[in-house]
């Protein structure tokens, strides 16, 4: 079972939950997914937040399901988004919350502008962890 919610005391938020809570058993802690392809190469090209949030989004479901998990088991989530720019950010946001990945975001959720991440020219990584079914 898990229990999002928002307490009173804090501002509503935009799409996600301030508080999740899992009764589960099983917790699967899932590595940063990243833009990368089957050859291990970033996808789009030199600022393309677009193409490299759909592959993020690609191998997320990937991962979540190889660990015999949904979007809907998430409970926890970070998006590393490398821009300054809320524009930036926001956009990203909004096309990982219209993506099949989207339930996965209702849940407690983080979206962090870095500097920079592990790939050359890598503008997107999401870290999962979800509670797995008994």
């Amino acid at each position: 079972m898990i229990d999002k919610f928002n307490p009173p005391t804090v501002h509503v938020p935009d799409g996600y939950s301030h508080v999740t809570i899992s009764e589960a058993g099983r917790l699967a802690h899932l590595a940063g997914q990243c833009p990368l392809d089957l050859s291990g190469e970033v996808v789009g090209e030199a600022g393309d937040y677009a193409a490299q949030t759909e592959q993020v989004t690609t191998n997320c479901l990937a991962v979540l399901e190889a660990a015999g998990a949904t979007p809907a088991d998430v409970v926890r989530s970070v998006v590393y988004v490398v821009s300054p720019d809320s524009a930036v950010l926001s956009s990203v946001w909004r096309q990982l919350n219209a993506s099949p990945l989207a339930e996965a975001f209702a849940t407690a959720s983080t979206l962090l502008g870095v500097a920079s991440l592990g790939y050359r020219g890598q503008l997107v990584e999401i870290d999962l962890t979800a509670a797995l079914p008994d």
